[in-house]
């Protein structure tokens, strides 16, 4: 009896600059810093996008194993859909801000309800996005076990040596991930370059229903604003090359 062949996953990974690693899954993108061996990696993707993930390892040369880390830059399922996976199977520590170690844990939530969705239901793309988020675990309990908390203010001792950033807004504990070394910002939710809910393409804020407090997340792009560097690597959307200070004015002059 012949062997079935394994169908091989393909996965979108785009090499960014040296050793950094943007990667696009379902609706969500996470980002692979390497150094030698050894990985960080920042946001794992739905639950549903694992496959990919794990694809994604294999595609820059490394494996679960080879995760030193995995730094979130917030707790929504799209963010952290692999996160307690790779904590149990692999030990590997999942760090986030310590503002939100808790949401992790779920002890709260600071996610799009289901009825936010549904008031929101007659703007274009709202609805294929929402089933595609509900079929990739988006509305799944998702816990990490033991998230433990960062240092702030120093680059982490980490392949990339990425330096944390607070920008709360988007959740209390938002944190996006300053690369100085190649001049590059991940930027989780806090500012994107598109996503499936809006028809602006380029540096942006979410639409409103996604954000837990509108007022600090707009406040947050004049923290990123301040950063050196050219290149955007976010939550959503495709990476944009540009002065980061331009991107961040740009995304507060188009949410006003």
């Amino acid at each position: 009896m012949r062997a079935r062949a394994r169908a091989r996953v393909r996965v979108r990974v785009r090499q960014v600059a040296d050793g950094t690693f943007l990667v696009h899954g379902s609706d969500t993108n996470w980002v692979v810093l390497a150094e030698g061996d050894a990985l960080t990696l920042v946001d794992t993707g739905y639950r549903g996008d694992r496959q990919h993930l794990l694809a994604s390892l294999a595609e820059v040369g490394g494996g679960p194993e080879s995760v030193v880390a995995v730094l979130v830059t917030h707790a929504h399922n799209d963010h952290v859909g692999s996160a307690e996976f790779l904590r149990a199977a692999h030990g590997t520590p999942v760090l986030l801000h310590e503002a939100e170690v808790p949401h992790a844990r779920r002890e709260f939530l600071h996610q799009v309800t289901a009825a936010r969705v549904l008031r929101n239901a007659r703007r274009p793309g709202v609805l294929p996005w929402a089933l595609r988020a509900v079929r990739s675990g988006g509305t799944a309990h998702l816990p990490v076990t033991a998230p433990r908390a960062f240092p702030t203010g120093a680059p982490l001792d980490l392949p990339g040596r990425p330096v944390p950033v607070h920008t709360p807004g988007h959740t209390g504990g938002h944190c996006a991930f300053h690369l100085p070394d190649v001049g590059a910002l991940i930027s989780g939710d806090a500012l994107v370059s598109g996503h499936p809910t809006s028809r602006v393409e380029g540096p942006q804020l979410l639409p409103d229903m996604f954000h837990h407090r509108r007022a600090e997340a707009l406040a947050s792009l004049d923290v990123l604003a301040a950063l050196d560097g050219d290149l955007l690597l976010p939550g959503h959307g495709p990476a944009h090359r540009g002065p980061l200070g331009e991107s961040a004015l740009q995304a507060r002059e188009r949410a006003v």
